[in-house]
């Protein structure tokens, strides 16, 4: 206490007074016993029995601590090491920094000596040593030819995953779509319905006999027959809304309607990674699943789920648009050459209902309109088609379904050149396509489903010069039964058409109107969109005019 004058008469007065604090004493044990009121509002953090109490400062430790040691005193109600009074700001301040990041410049000896020395120590004996020649053995520094095609091939893949770019989606989502269900692909695959068989509706068309002389071309022998040629012949791919068999049934028989490629496409949407979409036309809760007239529904994928899917640019032979038109162009022309043309045809009962007069330039296709029966009161009905007839042993009929496998670069073959391998090693080859092709035999082997034909034949097509898409040689076939096959490829028709009843209750729930099914071109997604009336009616309206023009 600071002394006081004597003399001054106010010395008592000037005497500075002195309070004890109060201190708040707890008997049993440590810790306030009542919570003061200034004190009621702020956070408190509790501790555990567990934790270490430390010091609250050392400034005698050095200055870096014990990283066995580092969260010795972290509380365990804390998580990831932020407690509730730790420090967060809001604010951006990436761009302001007061530390020069630049890099400083490595000496050459630093660069030339960068890896760790006592590194290559630890590794074993075979990883040290094993380009290294040892007393009394040889090394074989030969590389066989598969590890010479893979290490061409594997700067070009690399390159492609640098360079990989977004795909576009099928067709732009417009303003005005309205999103009414988003389907993950690993919620379908879980999927099952057993289907009874098909009921036969109608049968029209006429189709061609097979020339059995194709099933001995082979690699070795190269004739005349082996060019692929090019078959001037009409194609029809006439949609669902279009077709006036479908229309006349329509007042009479089932309530959802499609055609066989549209709903193959449904069917295997999970084995899909191009975007496509299927437009969906609701009328007096009748359902249309319909194509768009200007999309790219029938063009044929190449290398869709390859693990080295083609990137090139649209000006190449080798971009995806482009090998998707040449597919398109060998598959229509092989299915008419591999037939005995100009003879007498097989005919249903019915004639093809899409064309008028002469039949003799019209391709060979018959049509099968058949109902099935999905329950939950969906009766659906399908127009599949057959490509030709062939005779067994026994002379009984039997229909075909014809498709064919291109090669354009036996490096994205898995190494499996066609010319040397179709024939002594098939099984690999069809291993390989269905590795980099599955969706689309998946969906050729639904279509022949579908259709009840009996044989599905594969031919495969190769370029003559891996650089011209103008000439191609066959170089073998080889069919199978599509039961046979749908189990090689480990496809699920039970699980398919689950798909397909499930999109069509989403579907039924709906007001009569217009709607999308499109494949996210990114994502393993499918999307189901409410759309306008007139949303695709400029488009077509525009492409009227231009043909007027």
């Amino acid at each position: 206490m600071p002394e006081a004058s004597i003399d001054n008469d106010n010395s008592l007065e000037n005497l500075s007074i002195f309070s004890l604090p109060i201190v708040n004493d707890n008997p049993f044990g440590w810790g306030p016993n009542d919570q003061p009121d200034k004190y009621k509002d702020l956070p408190y953090q509790k501790f555990s029995k567990t934790d270490k109490i430390g010091k609250i400062a050392d400034w005698t430790a050095m200055g870096h601590t014990d990283k066995k040691t580092y969260n010795k005193y972290q509380s365990q109600f804390s998580v990831g090491n932020v407690g509730q009074y730790s420090y967060f700001h809001d604010e951006d301040e990436s761009q302001f920094t007061l530390v020069d990041q630049t890099r400083a410049a490595k000496t050459g000896f630093q660069k030339k000596f960068r890896t760790n020395p006592n590194k290559m120590m630890r590794k074993p004996y075979t990883q040290q040593y094993q380009n290294q020649a040892r007393p009394g053995h040889v090394v074989n520094t030969k590389m066989t030819k598969q590890q010479k095609v893979q290490q061409k091939s594997k700067p070009k893949y690399q390159s492609n995953m640098r360079n990989m770019k977004q795909r576009e989606p099928s067709v732009r989502v417009g303003d005005d779509w309205k999103v009414i269900e988003e389907i993950e692909f690993s919620r379908l695959s879980k999927l099952s319905l057993v289907v009874d068989d098909p009921v036969d509706l109608k049968m029209c068309g006429s189709m061609e006999y097979f020339d059995k002389t194709y099933d001995r071309i082979n690699t070795k022998v190269q004739t005349a027959a082996n060019k692929l040629k090019r078959i001037n012949r009409v194609y029809h791919k006439v949609t669902t809304l279009d077709d006036p068999v479908i229309r006349s049934l329509s007042r009479a028989e089932g309530n959802v309607y499609a055609t066989d490629s549209i709903l193959a496409t449904l069917m295997c949407c999970s084995r899909s990674v191009y975007p496509w979409d299927i437009v969906v036309t609701k009328i007096s809760n009748k359902i249309f699943l319909d194509k768009r007239d200007d999309s790219n529904f029938d063009l044929l994928t190449v290398s869709e789920t390859s693990s080295e899917q083609p990137m090139d640019e649209d000006k190449s032979i080798n971009s995806p648009h482009n090998l998707a038109l040449e597919a398109t162009y060998i598959n229509q022309n092989l299915t008419q050459q591999v037939l005995r043309m100009n003879e007498e045809r097989f005919c249903f009962s019915d004639p093809n209902p899409f064309i008028e007069g002469d039949q003799s330039e019209v391709a060979s296709v018959g049509y099968k309109y058949r109902k099935w029966d999905l329950g939950n009161g969906i009766q659906l009905i399908v127009r599949s088609e057959i490509d030709a007839v062939s005779t067994t042993a026994n002379d009984e009929k039997i229909f075909l379904n014809i498709r064919a496998l291109n090669e354009w670069d036996s490096k994205y073959n898995n190494g499996l050149d066609w010319r040397q391998k179709l024939d002594s090693q098939p099984g690999a080859v069809l291993a390989a396509e269905i590795k980099n092709n599955g969706c689309k035999l998946a969906k050729w082997t639904v279509c022949s489903l579908l259709a009840g034909v009996d044989q599905i034949k594969f031919g495969f097509v190769s370029r003559v010069n891996t650089r011209a898409t103008d000439k191609h040689v066959i170089l073998g076939m080889q069919q199978f039964s599509p039961n046979e096959f749908s189990s090689q490829i480990a496809l699920n028709i039970d699980n398919s058409w689950a798909v397909v009843r499930c999109i069509i209750d989403i579907l039924n729930k709906q007001k009569d109107g217009k709607y999308i099914i499109m494949k996210d071109p990114n994502k393993a997604i499918i999307r189901i969109y409410d759309i306008p009336e007139n949303s695709f009616s400029d488009t077509e309206q525009g492409d009227q005019d231009g043909d007027e023009e």
